[in-house]
């Protein structure tokens, strides 16, 4: 599974009401939820045209604050691919596994500008900076993580499992 894609930069410490403030927590349609994604840390991320598909690259602490699951499905909502940080809050990394939205420890993510365009292969454990030509080794994902990321998040790995 490689992902590639337009790199949108963010800082450390970007937590869940940045990514989704709690004034458009009235719904729960993960495609309204998308057209606020990123609204506090950057007015008018959600609705711009050139995020699909694209990138979000970070600090320390990505989606730390609640505990909120609607962070991580506005990012994917919104057509982000994927997130790269040099670490996460725990209880985001859980809930953006169970969604199916793939993220990336990086100690090097500084390392990425705004517009760079990033590849992720998460089989192999290879972060590259397509732009700048370098190559990050991480953690592979296991295969039962893949699996979930294939099928598009735990509930649907359940039940795709209880199928078989």
């Amino acid at each position: 599974m490689k992902i590639r894609g337009k790199v949108f930069v963010f800082g450390d410490n970007v937590n869940t009401d940045e990514i989704i403030p709690a004034r458009y927590l009235n719904t729960s349609d993960p495609q309204e939820l998308a057209k606020y994604c990123m609204e506090d840390a950057r007015p008018g991320f959600g609705r711009r045209d050139d995020i699909k598909g694209a990138i979000i690259v970070a600090g320390e602490n990505f989606g730390c604050g609640s505990s909120r699951e609607h962070a991580p499905v506005a990012i994917k909502a919104a057509g982000i691919s994927c997130v790269i940080a040099k670490s996460f809050a725990r209880i985001f990394f859980r809930n953006a596994i169970n969604i199916g939205l793939p993220i990336v420890e990086l100690k090097e993510a500084g390392e990425f500008e705004e517009g760079d365009v990033a590849e992720v292969d998460l089989e192999n454990g290879i972060v590259r900076n397509v732009t700048k030509n370098r190559e990050y080794r991480i953690q592979p994902y296991p295969d039962f993580l893949m699996e979930i990321m294939r099928t598009g998040g735990w509930l649907e790995y359940c039940l795709k499992t209880l199928k078989e």
